[in-house]
């Protein structure tokens, strides 16, 4: 008898992180499949990537669309008790054997705090980082709501079972979305350049820049700092929308202010091989995106990880931080053009990740002792 599985996916982000993991259960003869689609993959402004989910091949069971406009923290909380309502009556309809979740969005805990009442079992992805901003106190809320755990790192694995996470539940089993990620990476520098009418032998910056929840009311000034330094540094930028998250309405007005001015482009979405290949091509990633810190080192690419969004985070050594400040900002995005790239060499796994994670699902037991969660102290 299969094993039936079922994820919870808001945005591009998280599903290109999990696509490979998720094309793997798909295949193990021991294990279905099937994926609840909400937030920002349903909205026509994000670039409504449900479609590159059916593209895979992989099976939607639901979608629950939720408003993302006005961009706030009100709108967010919101809509987690929608989405909680939403997922609870959808796996008290038809209950799955058990529920996974990645990382540290709303989509993630309305997904835990709705399974965990339904008395579903919860695995969890990428627990065990810290980043100092909101996304960290909901990373280990949907921990503590877990069962079960695949962590990126041997420090994450150590850093859940002092938080009071059993030992036998928790496995390194790496970053899901390095899996593929060079062998993704098939265009070339002159051709994405040419797409976007680049100069390929001038630099390029990949910019990616969310908002912070607790530094909303900074975001447009921190994206316009941004963008003039690429600027005064004479670096052309490929620059994505940001997340829907409360601030992000101004970083998208500024962005669009500034899209086709002084060498840059921005672009709604990037589907994953362009995105890989953008972060192989480019002289230097740009913003604070997890993808920079976890992702880019798979390619060498220097990073510039501004601000605090990716605070705390194991860092690779091809990252550098600075405040979101100019003087900081222009010396370190100097620095890193100049140094170029460095060996292809990443903290968060080897890219056999998937593998791991959907033997473990196939093979663990879902015993009625598992579903008592307490702490191991």
């Amino acid at each position: 008898m299969t094993r039936r599985i079922c994820y919870v996916t808001g945005t591009r982000a998280d599903f290109g992180l999990m696509q490979t993991c998720l094309q793997a259960i798909q295949a193990h003869p021991a294990l279905d499949l099937d994926l609840i689609v909400t937030g920002m993959h349903l909205s026509a402004a994000h670039g409504h990537t449900v479609q590159e989910i059916r593209d895979a091949g992989l099976p939607v069971r639901a979608e629950f669309p939720v408003p993302l406009d006005p961009a706030t923290g009100a709108t967010m909380a919101r809509n987690l008790g929608r989405m909680v309502i939403a997922f609870v009556d959808e796996w008290d309809a038809d209950r799955p054997d058990l529920v996974l979740l990645l990382g540290d969005r709303g989509e993630m805990l309305a997904g835990a705090i709705a399974a965990i009442h339904l008395n579903l079992p919860v695995v969890h992805v990428h627990g065990g980082e810290r980043s100092g901003t909101v996304d960290e106190p909901v990373r280990h809320a949907i921990t503590k709501l877990s069962h079960s755990h695949f962590v990126a790192t041997a420090a994450s694995r150590e850093r859940l079972i002092r938080m009071g996470e059993h030992p036998d539940a928790v496995w390194v089993t790496g970053a899901p979305g390095l899996d593929g990620l060079a062998q993704l990476a098939t265009h070339s520098r002159a051709a994405l350049c040419q797409e976007h009418m680049l100069d390929a032998e001038q630099p390029v910056a990949l910019m990616v820049f969310h908002p912070v929840l607790q530094e909303a009311a900074q975001a447009a000034e921190a994206t316009g700092l941004i963008l003039d330094s690429l600027r005064d540094q004479g670096t052309q930028v490929v620059a994505l929308m940001p997340n829907s998250d409360a601030g992000s309405g101004p970083i998208r007005e500024m962005l669009q202010r500034r899209n086709g001015h002084d060498g840059a482009r921005v672009l709604t979405h990037l589907a994953r091989q362009r995105f890989a290949s953008w972060m192989a091509q480019c002289d230097v990633m740009i913003g604070n995106s997890s993808a920079g810190i976890i992702e880019a080192a798979t390619f060498g690419t220097p990073v510039l990880n501004l601000g605090s969004r990716q605070n705390l985070r194991e860092r690779n050594a091809n990252t550098v931080d600075a405040p979101l400040e100019r003087h900081a900002l222009l010396l370190a995005l100097k620095a890193l053009l100049n140094k170029g790239r460095l060996p292809p060499t990443n903290v968060y796994g080897d890219g056999q990740t998937a593998t791991r994670i959907a033997d473990i699902l196939a093979g663990f037991k879902l015993t009625p002792e598992l579903m008592m969660k307490t702490n191991a102290y």
